[in-house]
């Protein structure tokens, strides 16, 4: 499998996961004090992990759809590939266990940095012509 065609099945798998997870925590929001209440850390940490599904998903998408339109060295893909792929696993994660238990926020420069690390090398790479 091609890594652009690898990035655009993880983009949705990533829409699968962010609706399967948003279908399932919509069951519990029509109660008010439901994790917490709406303000509530695990409350928002539950909404962002599901939302990051989505975010993430596609940023695999335009990846993916980069790759297609522009060529760049080998080297630079795989870096950036990886770091998409640790950041579409370990952003929703972290999120889900961050409303678990507050200490696991201390995690967060992981999915950060996985986010960076598929960026940057995209645009160091980027043909100037």
């Amino acid at each position: 499998m091609s890594t652009s065609h690898l990035h655009l099945f993880i983009g949705w798998l990533a829409m699968l996961l962010g609706a399967a997870s948003g279908a399932l925590m919509g069951l519990f929001f029509h109660r008010d004090d439901w994790a917490g209440g709406y303000g509530a850390l695990r409350r928002r940490m539950l909404r962002l992990g599901h939302i990051s599904f989505f975010g993430i998903g596609l940023l695999n998408f335009f990846f993916a759809l980069t790759l297609s339109l522009v060529t760049f060295p080998e080297a630079y893909v795989r870096v950036a590939s990886v770091g998409f792929i640790i950041a579409v696993m370990t952003m929703p994660l972290n999120c889900f266990l961050t409303a678990w238990k507050k200490p696991f926020r201390h995690l967060f420069p992981i999915p950060v940095l996985a986010v960076i690390s598929g960026i940057v090398p995209i645009l160091i790479a980027w043909p100037s012509s």
